[in-house]
């Protein structure tokens, strides 16, 4: 019982350990107080013999990190890394520099490099170790620091138009929104990691520093226990301390020269697509250079007084170098033929997995025709790409609606300079535009006419006239709007969004804007998203509420209707009416003039009580119940007053009962699109109502 009871005690607990050790965290917790511990407790000289052999090793390990990898921000840690080595140095010269006082013994690598590498002589091992920090300090960790300082700086300076470009790409359609993250991102770690890397080179100054300052205090320290305590004679103290005092520098500095050697090499890299040996064989793999090379070391040979024999094997090395990369570069050649001789690969899916990809169609695109490419060059300053990132502020500013991504591809079944809008797929609009013109629209006064080719303008379907250059002046003067071609397609384009608005609107988009909601006013959307509406409930409400062009950026507001009215019904139509009615002072402020007067056409009181009188439910809306007769001659009176109003540059809209909106509206969206009908109660505090004729069947 004893025996089980223990066993099931330690079970727990080396569970528990065994947790702790392969934790990452916890492993560079303990090894940084380890790290500490090597500065205050003393250590063997066994121990400090595995240490400065760890050290050795890490450091290689670290220059070939730097070798192999294709661009630095694989190795983004090393600035952290930089000085954890650092300080596991120090410690190393800490440990050494303790035992070299207590004992006059620093272990048998650290007596090594003292006595084997510098031949025992102290004078030349003091003059090695200034030259090897003269080398760290003065060549490598110097360049090293004014190389990082420079890239950071030019990183932090390229950040804008870095982030510029990611936008175009997106609104190009050539990435989505999560590749843009990732490269947004990648940006944000690039100027971290150069900003670290421009204070890390100073942990490599410092260590050379004290390295110095480490190695005088043991001479003299070491000179004066050697003497005075140990009873040694001056040369003997002389020999034995400042030799284990430079084999101590030469053991630990060594590794340090890696280190310093491995930031340089980092700092220095640009991004490839291969690791730095092959990137550099690559590029210094030139027949032309190798073959010259050996041809003028070849003929040093023969200079009077020059030794023969290493110029001559320097030159057979570079020409046999120069053979084999031209073999190299022939075969190469050869492959490139065969491949373009090859029959080209179908590009037409075959396999399920490829099928598939075309199954998802892009909620709006748009085709151009090869002469409008130059409309998306990314070097010209106002290109489409841009132009879209505004459309797509001024629609979120306008709409509360999030334009997805436009997706561009040029067309060569196109005209040369059409183009056409496709929004899920299906061809919405189309046009053609010049782009070595400028497009005139008249105004309402204007009756000098100027030379030009007739056309329509896409967005409104005024006529105009494509002009060049040298008439802009002369148009203007006479009362012309003179717009460019990339202005007139973004008009376009923004113009066919405002109409597809409720389209556009995705079931994930709304999800998306929901959740940021919650984040930030979480009350708004609890107990109603999806406990009283799902999301194809809340979709269906924005989607009507956009197809009539009403904002719906104030979501919070939205809810708290869609809310209280949610218990009554759950059609999206009589809960869009709902909504309508809390929005009377944002509807109004759409229409209205800088008077604040809304110019309007009502209906006759008799057509008014005779659809108040046919008003029936259908599919749970309302609906008018009339013969086709009336309702054409409703419509015929009703486009008269629209036209009417557009005459005197007013909106067409046409004003009414609230039981009667939503009817009428069903009664005439499909033949008068434009036409905006208003309920009485949608008119805001504030707003006067001018009525310019009303709708009569007599």
């Amino acid at each position: 019982m004893t025996n089980s009871t223990a066993t099931a005690t330690r079970s727990p607990i080396m569970e528990a350990l065994q947790r702790l050790l392969r934790s990452n965290d916890i492993v560079m917790a303990l090894s940084l107080v380890l790290l500490v511990g090597m500065l205050l407790i003393p250590l063997p000289a066994f121990l400090v013999d595995v240490a400065v052999a760890l050290s050795i090793a890490v450091s290689i390990g670290i220059v070939l990190m730097t070798m192999f990898i294709h661009q630095p921000l694989e190795f983004s840690v090393f600035p952290t890394v930089l000085l954890l080595v650092t300080l596991f140095r120090l410690g190393i010269n800490v440990s050494v520099s303790r035992l070299i006082l207590l004992s006059g013994e620093a272990g048998d690598i650290i007596n090594t490099f003292g006595n084997l590498i510098v031949g025992g002589n102290y004078v030349v091992g003091v003059v090695i170790f200034l030259i090897l920090m003269i080398i760290q300090f003065v060549v490598i960790n110097s360049g090293a620091g004014r190389v990082a300082e420079v890239a950071a700086r030019f990183t932090l300076d390229a950040m804008p138009g870095k982030q510029l470009a990611i936008d175009a790409d997106l609104n190009a359609g050539l990435i989505d929104e999560t590749q843009a993250r990732q490269r947004r991102k990648a940006i944000e770690t690039e100027a971290d990691f150069y900003g670290a890397m421009d204070g890390a080179s100073k942990f490599v100054r410092g260590d050379a520093i004290a390295a110095i300052i480490i190695m005088v205090v043991n001479i003299g320290g070491g000179f004066v226990i050697g003497v005075l305590q140990r009873g040694m004679d001056l040369m003997t103290a002389l020999q034995t301390y400042v030799l284990l005092t430079i084999g101590a520098g030469l053991a630990i500095q060594v590794p340090s020269l890696l280190v310093s050697a491995a930031a340089g090499l980092i700092v220095t890299r640009s991004t490839s697509e291969s690791s730095l040996g092959n990137e550099v064989s690559a590029q210094l793999s030139n027949f032309n250079v190798l073959a010259v090379a050996a041809l003028v070391v070849g003929l040093m040979t023969f200079v009077p007084g020059l030794p023969t024999v290493p110029f001559a094997l320097v030159a057979a090395g570079l020409g046999i170098a120069a053979f084999f990369v031209n073999r190299a570069q022939n075969k190469v050649t050869i492959q490139e033929l065969k491949a373009a001789e090859a029959p080209a690969l179908p590009t037409e899916p075959e396999t399920p997995e490829q099928m598939l990809e075309m199954v998802v169609v892009d909620p709006i695109e748009l085709e151009i025709g090869y002469s409008l490419i130059p409309v998306i060059d990314e070097d010209s300053q106002d290109n489409l790409l841009r132009r879209i990132t505004g459309i797509r502020r001024q629609l979120m500013q306008e709409m509360g609606l999030i334009l997805p991504v436009v997706r561009i591809r040029d067309n060569l079944r196109l005209a040369p300079q059409a183009y056409r809008i496709k929004i899920r797929g299906q061809e919405v609009a189309s046009s053609e535009i010049m782009l070595d013109r400028l497009l005139a629209i008249p105004g309402a006064d204007v009756d000098e006419p100027i030379p030009g080719t007739e056309t329509t303008e896409p967005a409104f379907g005024l006529p105009a006239l494509w002009i060049g250059e040298p008439d802009q002046g002369q148009a203007e003067l006479k009362g012309y709007t003179v717009v460019t071609p990339l202005s007139v397609l973004c008009t376009h384009l923004t113009e066919v969004v405002r109409n597809h608005a409720a389209d556009l609107l995705s079931r994930q988009l709304v999800q998306e804007m929901l959740n940021q909601l919650r984040q930030k006013a979480p009350a708004s959307v609890e107990g109603v998203v999806p406990e009283m509406l799902n999301i194809g409930d809340v979709q269906g409400v924005l989607r009507n509420l956009l197809r009539e062009r009403i904002p719906i950026r104030d979501l919070s507001g939205i809810l708290e209707v869609l809310a209280n009215n949610a218990p009554m019904t759950r059609d999206p139509h009589i809960l869009a009416e709902a909504v309508r009615q809390s929005m009377a002072n944002t509807i109004s402020a759409q229409y209205r003039d800088e008077t604040n007067t809304l110019h309007v056409f009502t209906l006759a009181p008799q057509l008014e009580a005779s659809l108040r009188a046919s008003l029936v439910s259908s599919e749970g809306r309302p609906a008018f119940q009339i013969d086709a007769a009336l309702a054409q001659r409703v419509l015929i009176k009703t486009g008269e007053q629209m036209e009417s109003l557009a005459q005197q540059g007013f909106f067409p809209i046409l004003i009414c009962p609230r039981e009667l909106r939503l009817a009428f509206r069903r009664l005439v969206e499909q033949s008068l699109p434009n036409l905006i009908v208003m309920a009485f109660s949608e008119v805001g505090q504030g707003t006067r109502v001018k009525a310019h004729g009303m709708v009569t069947t007599e």
